[in-house]
C-alpha cells in the first residue's frame, strides 16, 4: 500500500494537500547530509505528532518507530511532547468525548516508550489534547476525562483557531469562526483549563494575533503557548506580501509577548502555508540556509520574548515536507551559535520541562 499523507483528513498544517510519497520524498530528502552540530546537547523536542490515517485508497502513519528513526539521527533528543493532531478519535460514544481517543493512544506509545525497550528518549512525556471549547462550561468533563485516560502526562488543549477568509487558505479542521477567541462560549470553555491547571496551545494565522493577545488578557493565570510564531502565511494573497505580511506580523508579536502569561515556541516555519516553497526545489536546503531565510523571524520573536519564554520545536512529521529531522535541529543550532551554555539549555531543554512540567 502507498504511503503517502491523507488528503482528504482535515490535517490544518497540511494546506497544500500533503507530502509527496514518503519513498520518494526521502530519497530527496537523503541528498542533503551534515554532521550532527553540538550532538550533547540535551533537548527536550515540545511539538511532534503521531498519527496513523487509513483510507480506501492511501495509508500514512507517523508511529513510535517512524518518530524515533528521526529523534535517532544525530541530536541529543531526552524526552518530547505530542500535540494532537485528530488521530485515533473514539469511533463511539459521545461526539465531544471522541477526541479522548487520541489521549489514549499517545498515552500507550509514552508507556511503550517509558519501558525503555526502544531507547533513551522518552516520547510524550508530555501530551497535549484537543476540547471543543466553543460548547462552553460542559467541556469540563472532557477535560477530566483527558486527565483520567492521560495520567500524569496530559498537560493542556489545542484548539485550532486558524481562519483566513481566502480560499487557497486551508483553514483548520475545527472550522474555526473567524472570531472564535473573542466570542463568550469559547471563553467560558477556555476558563475550564485554568482551573485544572491545564494550558492552551495558541495555533493561528498571522493576522489573527491579537486575538489570541486579548485572549491571554483576559485569562493571565492561564499558560498559553504560541505555536508557529503565529502562522506568517505565504501563500495565496500573501505569496507577493511577504515584507509587509512581516512587518504585520513583528508588531503583532511583541505585543503579544507583553503577556507574561505566554510563551512562543520557535520553530513550524517549514510548512507549505508559509510560502518558502523548499518542497519545490531540486534538493532541500541545508542548515545554513534555513536559518539564514527565517532568522529574523527568530530573532524577533527572541527580543521581545526573551530566552526564559522561548522554546524550539520540531513540528514533525509536517516540517519535513521541506528538510530532515538532523538538518532542522541543526538551523537552529547555528542560529545559537552564539549564545551562552545557560541561554541554550533554556532554549532547548529547560523551558520545555518547566512549561510542560516534565
Amino acid at each position: 500500500m502507498k504511503v503517502i499523507p491523507p488528503e482528504e483528513t482535515h490535517y490544518p498544517l497540511q494546506p497544500d494537500g500533503g507530502r509527496p510519497d514518503m519513498s520518494e520524498h526521502d530519497k530527496w530528502l537523503a541528498q542533503v547530509q551534515e554532521e550532527t552540530l553540538e550532538p550533547d546537547l540535551p533537548i527536550i523536542d515540545p511539538h511532534h505528532h503521531l498519527w496513523h490515517f487509513i483510507r480506501p485508497e492511501s495509508e500514512h502513519r507517523y508511529l513510535l518507530e517512524d518518530l524515533l528513526k528521526d529523534t535517532g539521527s544525530g541530536h541529543n533528543i531526552v524526552k518530547t511532547v505530542f500535540v494532537e493532531c485528530s488521530a485515533m478519535w473514539r469511533a463511539d460514544g459521545p461526539e465531544e468525548m471522541k477526541v479522548v481517543g487520541e489521549t489514549e493512544f499517545v498515552n500507550g506509545i509514552a508507556a511503550m516508550s517509558a519501558s525503555g525497550t526502544y531507547g533513551d528518549t522518552r516520547v510524550a512525556a508530555g501530551i497535549v489534547g484537543t476540547a471543543n471549547l466553543n460548547v462552553g462550561a460542559r467541556i469540563g468533563e472532557v477535560l477530566d476525562e483527558h486527565l483520567k485516560v492521560g495520567g500524569d502526562r496530559f498537560r493542556g488543549i489545542r484548539y485550532l483557531a486558524t481562519h483566513d477568509p481566502h480560499p487557497d487558505v486551508r483553514n483548520g479542521y475545527t472550522e474555526p469562526a473567524a472570531d472564535m477567541l473573542s466570542s463568550a462560549a469559547f471563553r467560558e470553555g477556555y476558563a475550564e483549563l485554568g482551573k485544572r491547571n491545564l494550558s492552551f496551545e495558541g495555533w493561528c494565522f498571522h493576522r489573527q494575533i491579537p486575538q489570541l493577545t486579548d485572549l491571554a488578557r483576559a485569562f493571565p493565570d492561564t499558560i498559553m503557548i504560541l505555536d508557529h510564531f503565529g502562522g506568517p502565511i505565504g501563500i495565496g494573497p500573501y505569496a507577493d506580501k511577504r515584507e509587509e505580511v512581516f512587518e504585520d506580523w513583528k508588531k503583532n508579536i511583541a505585543e503579544l509577548a507583553t503577556c507574561e502569561n505566554v510563551v512562543a515556541k520557535l520553530g513550524g516555519l517549514n510548512m507549505t502555508v508559509n510560502g518558502f516553497n523548499w518542497h519545490k526545489n531540486p534538493k532541500p536546503p541545508t542548515s545554513e540556509e534555513l536559518c539564514e531565510t527565517t532568522r529574523r523571524y527568530f530573532e524577533h520573536t527572541l527580543e521581545h520574548f526573551g530566552v526564559d519564554r522561548c522554546l524550539f520545536e520540531s513540528n514533525f512529521p509536517v516540517d519535513s515536507v521541506s528538510c530532515s529531522y538532523n538538518i532542522l535541529w541543526n538551523s537552529f543550532k547555528r542560529l545559537t551559535a552564539n549564545y551562552s551554555a545557560d541561554d541554550k539549555a533554556k532554549l532547548y531543554h529547560d523551558n520545555s520541562a518547566r512549561v510542560y512540567r516534565l
